[in-house]
């Protein structure tokens, strides 16, 4: 009798499991007809992908687990729609929160910290990779997901699809991070503007050169002043030649450490970032993983000749040619102006506002035709006169997710579910045109988005182009992001504020980098810290040792070369040749 009931106890939750699955699957297919179009695969394809999801999941179904990201529109449609398809799907449900992204940077800060698991996972930039390689607290996903993650990593993640999995690798080569959105920071301009004959033979008599897409800075601050102070107005609106912005707070230090002393020319070369010395000035030899200084005397690069070039020009455009108020911008403020249309370039615009700068007219962007298309183009970032072949040209921003050691192996685990679903080749197609910040290479190249592509300014070319490549983010170079990420703006402020000339602010940066370093070494040292990759800086020298000789790049005697620029159909046919 008992064992009969035992079997029947079996028989009825078989039943319920099947059920179960059953409705998910059921679910499944509603999501793939109703919400998961167009996708890369085909529905069969896609249903096959669910399913493997609905199986790897039953262990967890009717768990309830957190994660964090940033809150751009990629994140939003997850955090909206993908997290109710998850749970109807999966039986897991997700609270997706947005924050700023200074505030996900502190809460993965905190929880490093403290080992209290706040949030299940992050989507987390990038820019941490020498952060979660060193400190040992990120989970390493290579070893994971051969090890004890292997029944929750999906048969379909395709890896190698991943544009920026080289972003997301440590030094000692395993993946810490998997890439959900990326987004590349471009330059900007008004094609309908540049291609106005009056105006490209008023350019040209002046400049001596064709009025086109700046290849140098030189160029760039030409262009800048001819519309500032020569065109000054467009159909009866005053416009202007630059846009940028200087308000003293957290986001004028990515201004800055998002590689614009690399688009100066103050690294070395190598990609994805320079060796021995990356975007931030800070030094690593080849081969190595522990950073060596900052400052020139100890054979960085933050405050040298090519460093403070980049932060005097910043300073003199913002004054000489943005719109009035300008200066006093925050992040969030300068990039949505643009489609005022008063702007003829911009030489640092994220295409994470890609979404904002296509709406229609009747949305108030005044940068589009009557039919939606774009009077604008985005094109590769012109470089500094320190630049060298074969350095970074400028700054990707790749979203990932990472996973804390922290979190509780099943919370990990559903989480990782959640991670690999919402970048999934079923889904990110469909992500990719809502949010427009693509992370797979089978996403962008898809025929959708070849039909879409005149409609959204060069950015699906650039993303298709081999260039792509040499947008970069910050790289394994700098230890802890958190901790030297926080000294930028204030320094960087204080010469907006008038307070400290370039040079001093770079000098005060450089130092007080070194001296957080310091106790990063010692930290290493006394406790492994940071698994013994920490700092291991080089003892000051005078830094006329350094300069031009294997440090920092000694002070050139012409910083403004003859300005360079290239026709932008020129450049798109060089793209498509490749």
């Amino acid at each position: 009798m008992r064992h009969k009931m035992l079997t029947a106890v079996a028989a009825v939750a078989l039943l319920a499991g099947s059920g179960s699955a059953f409705a998910g699957a059921e679910e499944a297919r509603k999501w793939i007809d109703s919400e998961f179009q167009p996708s890369v695969l085909t529905k069969d394809q896609q249903m096959e992908e669910m399913n493997w999801f609905i199986k790897a999941a039953e262990p967890f179904s009717g768990m309830e687990i957190n994660v964090l990201s940033e809150g751009i529109p990629t994140h939003d449609y997850e955090s909206r729609v993908l997290t109710k398809a998850f749970e109807e799907i999966t039986g897991i449900k997700v609270n997706h929160q947005i924050l700023g992204e200074g505030e996900v940077v502190q809460a993965v800060q905190t929880q490093m910290q403290t080992n209290r698991n706040l949030y299940d996972a992050y989507v987390n930039d990038s820019d941490l990779i020498g952060t979660h390689s060193r400190l040992q607290q990120a989970v390493n996903l290579t070893k994971w997901m051969a090890g004890e993650a292997k029944d929750v990593t999906s048969p379909t993640l395709d890896l190698d699809d991943f544009m920026g999995l080289s972003f997301t690798t440590g030094p000692d080569g395993d993946l810490y991070q998997l890439p959900d959105q990326q987004f590349a920071n471009l330059y900007w301009f008004r094609k309908d503007w540049f291609d106005r004959e009056d105006l490209k033979e008023q350019f040209k008599a002046k400049y001596g050169y064709e009025l086109g897409v700046p290849i140098n800075w030189s160029a760039y601050e030409d262009i800048a002043e001819f519309f500032s102070e020569d065109v000054k107005e467009v159909d009866g609106v005053r416009i202007y030649g630059h846009m940028d912005y200087g308000k003293r707070a957290p986001d004028l230090g990515w201004r800055m450490t998002d590689a614009w002393l690399s688009m100066a020319g103050a690294g070395s070369k190598g990609l994805p970032n320079g060796r021995p010395i990356d975007e931030w000035g800070i030094r690593m030899e080849e081969g190595s993983c522990n950073p060596s200084g900052a400052s020139v005397a100890r054979g960085g690069a933050t405050n040298g000749p090519a460093a403070v070039y980049a932060i005097a020009k910043w300073d003199e455009w913002l004054r000489k040619y943005a719109p009035p108020g300008a200066a006093d911008y925050d992040f969030y403020q300068s990039l949505p102006a643009l489609s005022q249309g008063n702007v003829a370039q911009q030489i640092f615009w994220y295409t994470a506002f890609l979404a904002d700068m296509v709406k229609p007219k009747s949305e108030g962007n005044n940068t589009v035709d009557d039919e939606g298309t774009p009077l604008w183009r985005a094109a590769p970032s012109p470089h500094g006169p320190y630049w060298e072949e074969g350095q970074k040209v400028g700054y990707q921003d790749v979203g990932s997710w990472t996973i804390l050691k922290s979190t509780p192996t099943d919370r990990a685990k559903a989480a990782w579910l959640y991670a690999q679903f919402v970048t999934s080749k079923t889904v990110d197609l469909k992500k990719s045109h809502l949010g427009l910040t693509f992370a797979r290479d089978s996403s962008v190249r898809h025929e959708s988005f070849t039909e879409r592509a005149p409609k959204l300014g060069g950015v699906v070319e650039f993303y298709r182009s081999p260039a792509r490549d040499q947008w970069t983010p910050t790289g394994v170079n700098v230890p802890d992001y958190p901790k030297l990420a926080q000294l930028w703006w204030q320094q960087i402020g204080d010469v907006n504020s008038g307070a400290f000339t370039p040079q001093e602010a770079m000098d005060r940066l450089a130092g007080e980098m070194d001296t957080i370093m310091g106790r990063m070494q010692r930290a290493d040292e006394a406790s492994n810290t940071y698994g013994g990759c920490g700092p291991r800086l080089n003892e000051p020298k005078d830094p006329s040792e350094w300069l031009g000789k294997g440090g920092a790049k000694a002070k050139l005697e012409n910083e403004k070369p003859q300005g360079e620029t290239i026709n932008y159909d020129e450049l798109v046919k060089q793209w498509a040749a490749n």
